[in-house]
């Protein structure tokens, strides 16, 4: 098997590829989610055999239920306008695998992907079974998490950033040691496997929180949250600090083009205001610009205000209200919106995003979630503002309800159209919405959105 690998990967390009062929082998929870399926020693087991790649350099690490991949990008944007190399650890991608691991600004070298493909996948091939903790099976996430911690040490970064990619205690990135947490809002998601009430997601997200390690957390729906988070802190001795009582004198407002957003905020910890302009577009945006601010100012004190609203401004993300324009083959569409929203509030604040930009406009709305998201009250939030809505599921790699939704949508009184073929769906609403000049917003799922993606570029 090595052998074969070793053969295959000739050009760097392939490297990737073989990666992710070779990683169907294992459990992923993203497409096929399991109760009880959360540890660290497995992770632990396996850094340790690769010689702690996770403690190469300091890093930051950011958890929430939404705008944690936001928050992450920005500061690595911050500090990559700093001057320092940064590597970024984000979920999911979109169109290319290497989105989740990547500079703040693109990808790094091919060498650095093949080069840890070939350090990675024979020394996990050459693994005992029975050696392993409890013997347990290794997972998806868990490999990709150590894939992530190599490339950043082949890399040779100076900083790294990683989002955790479910709840926190016992999420594979728990294994390192930040030199600060940030915590954005706490959502009911994933009750499942998190809790069924905020104080338990709370207490799980809060499972990030190290021993004397300062936490950032960003303004909660409810104060029993900001106690599980504060108490959480206080038993670890770490350092707290609530970014509503930081930031005063803060606003946004949208830019002509639609596609910048203003930004300013104050707080006693910067020398002068923080105004800048924002690719990133939206009112949780612009709290997500001052929570990495904070959090930057925390980390690094005498960092410059200048380089902090010049990283804050070169942030993008995809899928997170895109807006396309002039799409190929549906010119008649005056804009595309993509945004992976997938909680109630998340996409409340992506239909006011739309609001305030495209005012009374017509729009149609293509839609799709996970069977664990809170879909009976997401689609009340549709009632009244759609010319149609299109209702799919978010393609073959996340688990669906789609009987849930036609029977949230119709008890919401929504006027839609449901299939479960998601890609006659899409061409469907591209259709018709171009057909009668709509605009079209797509959410509900990063996945469907990754699914668009492929069928605009197909």
């Amino acid at each position: 098997m090595t052998f074969l690998i070793k053969q295959i990967i000739i050009h760097p390009v392939n490297a990737i590829d073989v990666f992710q062929e070779w990683l169907n082998d294992y459990l992923n929870f993203e497409h096929t989610p399991k109760k009880e399926i959360f540890w660290l020693d497995t992770i632990d087991y396996l850094c340790k055999r690769f010689d702690n790649p996770q403690d190469y350099a300091p890093c930051v690490h950011v958890a929430g239920s939404k705008g944690k991949g936001s928050v992450s990008r920005l500061i690595s944007c911050i500090l990559d306008e700093a001057g320092y190399k940064v590597g970024l650890y984000t979920s999911p991608h979109i169109t290319d695998f290497r989105e989740r691991i990547c500079t703040p600004t693109g990808f790094f070298s091919e060498e650095i992907y093949e080069k840890t493909v070939k350090e990675l996948m024979p020394n996990i091939d050459s693994i005992i079974p029975e050696n392993l903790p409890a013997e347990r099976p290794l997972t998806w996430f868990e490999l990709v998490t150590l894939y992530a911690f190599l490339c950043f040490r082949n890399a040779e970064v100076d900083w790294s950033v990683f989002e955790v990619g479910l709840g926190g205690r016992l999420d594979a990135t728990n294994v390192i040691r930040p030199k600060l947490c940030c915590i954005t809002p706490i959502e009911l998601e994933h009750t499942e496997f998190l809790g069924d009430t905020l104080e338990k997601i709370a207490a799980e997200k809060a499972g990030i929180i190290k021993n004397c390690t300062p936490v950032i957390i960003s303004p909660q729906q409810t104060e029993s949250v900001k106690i599980v988070l504060r108490e959480k802190a206080i038993t670890r001795h770490a350092p707290y600090y609530f970014v509503d009582d930081f930031i005063t004198g803060s606003f946004y407002h949208f830019n002509e083009n639609n596609k910048r957003m203003t930004v300013h905020f104050e707080s006693e910890l910067f020398n002068r205001p923080i105004e800048t302009q924002m690719q990133l577009l939206g009112k949780m945006q612009a709290q997500n610009a001052a929570m990495a601010a904070v959090a930057i100012k925390k980390l690094l004190p005498n960092l410059d205000e200048g380089i902090i609203e010049r990283g804050i401004a070169k942030a993008k993300l995809p899928g997170r209200f895109e807006i396309l324009e002039n799409v190929k083959g549906y010119t008649e569409i005056p804009a595309v919106i993509l945004d992976g929203a997938h909680t109630l509030n998340s996409i409340r604040l992506t239909i006011d995003t739309l609001n305030k930009l495209f005012g009374e406009k017509k729009v149609s709305l293509l839609f799709a979630c996970a069977a664990d998201k809170d879909v009976k009250d997401i689609s009340m939030l549709f009632r009244y503002r759609f010319e149609h809505v299109y209702v799919t599921r978010p393609g073959e790699r996340k688990e669906s309800n789609l009987a849930g939704e036609i029977e949230a949508f119709t008890n919401a009184e929504v006027k839609f159209t449901a299939d479960a073929d998601y890609k006659m769906m899409i061409k469907k609403a591209f259709e018709e919405s171009a057909a009668n000049g709509n605009i079209l917003l797509v959410t509900g799922s990063f996945y469907l959105v990754s699914e668009v993606k492929e069928f605009l570029h197909g």
